[in-house]
């Protein structure tokens, strides 16, 4: 079995040496992305779990299988404290990331030829460990998270990710073909892709496996690294969402929330969620985040990645959501911007609408949290621009909003400070679901 599993990573080796992955512009900036740069600020998974903010200190980072560099770009921009190291097994990539980093002038990155089962070497412990399309590539994904673990500091996070077997499921069966034809013998290169090219381009448009997974830009030169990583992938394999619980479980790790968790919301898959079925009005409330998650991918399989945070099992009390806290706590609150919100630009674009008394799309900006249009009117929006100056009590926020709606519009009766709190605590509510706003009892 170790043989077996050494030239498996050997081939994923050559084929990474191949095709550097991935194939971004050396040029290319992540400043303007901030939906990346949001994934990627480990702000954002600890707030998630912990509802406070991360105290000050030097983080450090693990980017586990980073490849190109790319992604260590992105967390080195998101995260701009911390000391970011990479680990890869090709050579060719940990050259390409070199040259990247030093290229946009971060002088806070390390790079290292290493198999993540080698990342003890380091003798390095890590508050974030971010291990993007890699995992799937295990034997077994708990082998990595274990190791991952090990190296893990008592309140650090990982980010990893599986394959979906069925969300990908058409590819696997593309990969069969491919396989039962000899072509993962070898690592695959130039000649096994033009093998599989012509293949799929002489099956006529209607047979099912060509109707569902071919796309002609495999054909073009900015397409064959797509066609290497779905058609002629070593060791890719699909998981299920109680695989990954099981591999946490096997890992003695705790999971805290999907990427993307606005976008795994179960209830969004019915025409009205407010009208349910009684079998489901009556189940909802006892279904697990596992079985919830796992209804999700079999009732609508659209994501590739199961993309999840995970961190040390904790013994955290029990953590009152915003939209339960009583008046008392939201008196004591304070509110800070998400990072990714505060800049020059979104500020300026939230005065021109104040100014212009139009609504203020936040999500236009940041959109990746949300699954619709969050806006707000241009009233409120001037409540919240002392966010872009630092974080803010709601008192502070509360007084604000009385100088801005002083009377009431239409009986011109003064506005009261307890209406004028429950006015800025909806909005709170309302923005701190998707994280733009992030609120400290």
């Amino acid at each position: 079995m170790e043989n077996l599993t050494s030239e498996l990573f050997d081939k994923i080796r050559q084929q990474f040496n191949f095709g550097p992955y991935p194939r971004v512009p050396l040029e290319k900036s992540p400043k303007e992305d901030l939906n990346d740069l949001f994934i990627h600020n480990w702000i954002t998974p600890f707030y998630l779990r912990e509802q406070k903010l991360v105290a000050d200190q030097e983080v450090v980072i693990l980017d586990a299988g980073c490849g190109t560099g790319y992604k260590s770009l992105v967390l080195a921009e998101a995260n701009p404290n911390a000391r970011i190291i990479g680990i890869d097994l090709s050579e060719e990539s940990i050259q390409l990331a070199e040259q990247r980093l030093r290229y946009h002038g971060i002088n806070r990155a390390e790079f290292h030829v290493m198999k993540i089962q080698d990342v003890y070497q380091l003798n390095l412990q890590f508050d974030y460990i971010n291990c993007d399309e890699v995992l799937y590539l295990f034997p077994d994904p708990a082998i990595g998270l274990k190791i991952f673990s090990s190296v893990l500091k008592p309140k650090g996070i990982i980010r990893a990710n599986l394959h979906s077997a069925l969300q990908r499921a058409d590819l696997y069966r593309a990969q069969k073909v491919f396989q039962l034809m000899g072509l993962f013998d070898h690592n695959p290169q130039e000649l096994e892709m033009e093998i599989a090219i012509d293949t799929m381009k002489a099956l006529k448009d209607q047979v099912n496996l060509k109707s569902r997974t071919w796309t002609p830009i495999y054909e073009e030169a900015e397409g064959r690294q797509a066609l290497l990583m779905n058609y002629l992938f070593q060791g890719d394999t699909g998981y299920t969402i109680p695989d990954m619980f099981h591999a946490l479980e096997q890992a003695d790790l705790e999971f805290i929330s999907m990427v993307n968790w606005r976008h795994w919301e179960l209830m969004d898959l019915f025409k009205e969620p407010e009208n349910l079925p009684i079998f489901w009005e009556m189940s909802f409330p006892e279904i697990s985040i596992q079985d919830r998650l796992h209804l999700f991918e079999l009732l609508q399989p659209i994501h590739r990645l199961l993309d999840f945070w995970c961190g040390h099992p904790e013994d955290i009390p029990s953590i009152l959501p915003v939209a339960q806290w009583q008046e008392t706590t939201w008196k004591e609150a304070i509110v800070t911007l998400h990072p990714q919100l505060n800049s020059p630009h979104i500020k300026a674009c939230l005065e021109d609408c104040i100014a212009h008394q139009t609504t203020f799309d936040v999500s236009q900006h940041l959109s990746m949290p949300a699954v619709g249009s969050v806006v707000i009117n241009d009233s409120l929006a001037a409540c919240l621009l002392p966010l872009w100056e630092g974080a803010q009590s709601v008192s502070t926020l509360v007084n604000r909003w009385l100088n801005i709606r002083p009377v009431h519009p239409i009986t011109l009766e003064p506005t009261l400070w307890d209406t004028a709190l429950q006015d800025v605590t909806q909005l709170l509510t309302q923005l701190e679901v998707f994280l733009y706003v992030l609120i400290e009892p």
